[in-house]
């Protein structure tokens, strides 16, 4: 309660909780019924959606680490924000206005994954504005990023109830390109201008090139190659949990979307009571204990599906998902000192990098298996890639 009178009392840090408010409700919106739409309504074959799939994860990747290079080197700040986040809104418009496959490569494929690096911009934020509260940082950080997880919550819950109710699935864009305005106006209110800003945006030690070239050194890669196989886990969670509870006897979609719902419920208390824990131990160890939790939790799903210990299953995956999502953040803004900027940009790196490992996980694992399998593979190599950051930090302390 403590921190978020505190975020309360700051409008820097209220208004990224607000800012961030807003992009979970975008994400649940546009993201959550993206296939769907892309081959149902739009008519794209698998082969081309998963062609557009590539196309984001490409510009994703590649912009951001840009945009986070390039802030650093600018401190423009504000006007990235800004230019990233109207992305989104001329993305999720053009599809509101004039739905087909070039707006939809336009919209998914360009502007959205350019939007995404908003996330790590944010945070970039929140880290100048808690320099002078380094025993706080965390806490806040975890505090504010469960907003995001309450509207991506509460938006959930709304399609579940607007789609009972015969509207049209299409009309997800109509709902996400007013956040997404809201989400610009937002950003242009609260994200304070170089000269109104009360911390000191230190100029990096690197230009532009060493700067880029950082990322690809191997005290860098090798602990983006250890989080991304942290990722997987939540990634393979993504791609199985409609398949387990479509294969389940008893169970279907109304009962996945219960489930999802339930996931992201337990995420924002854990979010909001885990502060009080985080600057107990180091953050690699913090992520080992949560890929331990979130591990279980993917192992136990497809074997628990068709029985009632299933909804027990949430509160593993809330509380394991809520070291997942948070302490990345904190990791990389350590481990890029004085580039908060560029350690963002290494949060979409390590969702490439994720997807990747991901992705021969699910062919691999389903091809030899099935889901049980693949649920397992993705909870040992969450945990292994834990286990090695541990081991890598420790060496180099």
């Amino acid at each position: 309660m403590s921190t978020l009178g505190l975020v309360a009392r700051q409008p820097v840090l209220a208004g990224i909780a607000l800012a961030l408010l807003l992009l979970g409700g975008l994400n649940a919106s546009v993201y959550t019924y993206q296939s769907l739409i892309a081959i149902e309504r739009i008519g794209l074959s698998h082969g081309a959606y998963a062609g557009l799939m590539v196309l984001a994860s490409s510009v994703a990747v590649t912009t951001s680490v840009l945009l986070g290079v390039l802030s650093d080197q600018m401190f423009d700040r504000r006007a990235v924000a800004l230019f990233t986040a109207a992305c989104g809104a001329v993305g999720v418009g053009a599809m509101a206005v004039a739905p087909g496959v070039w707006t939809l490569i336009l919209c998914h494929g360009l502007m959205l994954p350019v939007h995404m690096s908003l996330y790590g911009q944010i945070f970039a934020l929140s880290r100048l504005a808690t320099g002078t509260m380094p025993g706080e940082r965390d806490a806040i950080q975890s505090t504010v990023r469960s907003a995001m997880s309450l509207s991506f919550l509460g938006m959930m819950l709304f399609w579940t109830w607007a789609f009972s109710r015969g509207a049209d699935v299409m009309s997800v864009y109509l709902t996400g390109s007013a956040v997404a305005v809201v989400l610009v106006a937002v950003i242009a209110k609260v994200w304070p201008r170089d000269a109104e800003a009360t911390w000191e945006d230190a100029p990096p030690a690197l230009n532009l090139p060493a700067a880029l070239a950082q990322i690809g050194r191997p005290r860098v890669l090798v602990r983006l190659v250890c989080m991304g196989l942290v990722a997987t886990a939540g990634l393979l969670f993504m791609a199985l949990a409609s398949l387990v509870f479509e294969a389940a006897p008893g169970r279907g979609p109304e009962a996945m979307a219960l489930y999802w719902g339930m996931v992201a419920g337990w995420e924002i208390p854990a979010m909001l009571v885990l502060p009080r824990w985080l600057n107990r131990l180091p953050r690699a160890r913090m992520l080992l204990i949560g890929a331990a939790i979130y591990g279980t939790h993917l192992a136990l799903m497809p074997v628990l599906v068709g029985t009632p210990l299933i909804w027990a299953l949430p509160v593993l995956a809330g509380l394991g998902g809520a070291l997942l999502i948070i302490m990345p953040i904190g990791y990389y803004q350590d481990l890029m000192e004085g580039q908060p900027g560029t350690a963002g940009a290494l949060m979409a790196v390590q969702r490439l990098m994720g997807d990747i490992l991901a992705a021969a996980a699910f062919a691999i694992g389903m091809a030899l298996g099935g889901p049980e399998l693949t649920a397992l593979a993705g909870a040992a190599m969450a945990v292994l890639g834990a286990t090695a950051l541990v081991m890598v930090d420790r060496r180099r302390g």
